[in-house]
């Protein structure tokens, strides 16, 4: 047999379910919907490692390559450059809803000491900033000496 939980004290049972009053108080919490671009942009990122070194992958739709510039310096990477908003003229349609940034980001990452700095690659494909970093092979971290 089943066992209903009842509440005989109506004063203390709530008028709506939970999910709908956590709802409300959330949807407060949350920025209204903007009709004019952001002036802040934060590009997601993602890091992989594997044995060869590390890729770092930065979402940068509409960016085009000449607006992004990568610079090294005293261990931290550092990814800068611009997201243009469309320009707004009397023909071109108007903002009903804008859910993405635009403007200008910079992303600072630090390096490990075990990354070959001067062979980094970039390549901006489909919107996506794949930096290749791989790892000195100069360089050793961990080395275990057998006992003879």
């Amino acid at each position: 047999m089943a066992t209903l939980l009842y509440n005989n004290l109506p004063a203390l049972r709530p008028s709506r379910a939970i999910n709908s009053v956590l709802n409300e108080m959330l949807r407060e919490t949350l920025p209204t919907s903007q009709k004019q671009p952001s002036k802040a942009f934060v590009p997601q990122a993602d890091v992989l490692e594997s044995a060869q070194g590390f890729e770092l992958h930065l979402l940068l739709p509409g960016v085009p390559k000449e607006a992004i510039k990568i610079d090294f310096q005293e261990g931290q990477l550092t990814v800068s450059g611009e997201r243009k908003a469309p320009e707004a003229s009397e023909e071109a349609p108007k903002f009903r809803r804008v859910e993405s940034g635009y403007g200008t980001f910079s992303r600072t990452f630090r390096l490990p000491d075990t990354v070959d700095v001067t062979a980094i690659d970039a390549q901006l494909v489909d919107g996506v900033l794949r930096l290749v970093l791989p790892f000195d092979s100069k360089k050793v971290t961990k080395h275990q000496i057998e006992v003879r």
